[in-house]
């Protein structure tokens, strides 16, 4: 029987995740030009979303290219490239529908509906193609050391509208009080993991009533409610720190985590995909309170 695609991407995420890999943590050097942890692009530029994005990151991961950008065969021809011999492509998915009439069984009436369906195609990344023009493989410019405050990500953290809180040894966001409480910024080892963990958090933050009003129906700690925001969070931050061109490390504390999202993504099979597509709901949610709502991050000792 063959494997369906939700059933394919489950396998592929917790196969890397039972070797203790997260395909969503760190997946390329500073070695491209186009980025150093961006989101997977299209071959005209355009970065993937939700479940793409972990598919490409563990692919690129698993085969260690650095190269950031994918590509059809048909389109690496039209480039005048060609995939080399003996290369094996990466399984990305889109959604569609497709129309059906049904019969209703007490009128008889017909009617049409559209039903969903997940379709899977293959990508190659172009380290995998010869002959393609010369910026598809461009090297990175060298990079100055970072400084300790990062301007592009206070920015945009700062015009989220969240009020986040300074003080304490722990991170984590409070639904009864609706703010993020953060350590102070030089507890954290370097710059990048301050704002990875704080995107963590902010997309905790998202799910308040008044904004995206997420509910997995947690009860307790450590239920699969629970982990399946964690996983979202997870993935919300990621995402962030792809858009921002951050590379932290995992944090240590989400190792724990690791079994919960096991048993959440065995029981599921699409569990991976709603994540995906809540974290990045939650992704686009806050990019666009930074285009929009001018906002003070506020800094207060706990």
């Amino acid at each position: 029987m063959k494997t369906d695609i939700y059933q394919r991407v489950t396998n592929q995420i917790v196969a890397s995740l039972e070797t203790g890999i997260r395909p969503w943590m760190k997946p390329w050097s500073g070695e491209h030009a186009a980025g150093r942890i961006t989101r997977p692009l299209r071959g005209n530029g355009v970065p993937y979303q939700g479940i793409n994005v972990l598919m490409l990151w563990g692919a690129a991961m698993e085969k260690g290219y650095s190269a950031p950008i994918w590509m059809t065969f048909k389109q690496s021809l039209g480039l005048g490239g060609a995939v080399r011999k003996g290369e094996h492509g990466s399984l990305v998915v889109y959604a569609s529908t497709f129309s059906r009439t049904e019969a209703d069984e007490s009128t008889g009436e017909e009617s049409e509906r559209d039903i969903p369906f997940l379709k899977g195609y293959t990508v190659f990344n172009v380290e995998q193609i010869d002959g393609l023009p010369a910026q598809y493989l461009a090297p990175a410019e060298p990079r100055l050391d970072p400084v300790q405050r990062i301007d592009r990500a206070e920015r945009f953290f700062a015009a989220t509208g969240a009020t986040v809180r300074h003080g304490g040894d722990r991170a984590f966001y409070s639904v009864a009080s609706d703010h993020v409480q953060m350590p102070h910024f030089e507890a954290f080892r370097d710059a990048e993991s301050y704002y990875a963990t704080l995107a963590h958090e902010l997309t905790h933050w998202t799910k308040h009533p008044s904004r995206l009003a997420r509910e997995f129906g947690r009860k307790r700690f450590g239920d699969e409610g629970y982990a399946m925001e964690e996983l979202v969070a997870e993935l919300g931050a990621a995402f962030l720190s792809a858009d921002l061109d951050l590379t932290p490390e995992p944090r240590p504390d989400h190792a724990a985590y690791i079994a919960s999202w096991l048993k959440a993504l065995k029981n599921d099979k699409r569990a991976i995909f709603t994540a995906a597509s809540y974290a990045q709901r939650a992704a686009d949610f806050l990019t666009g309170k930074t285009e929009t709502v001018p906002a003070t991050v506020q800094e207060e000792a706990a």
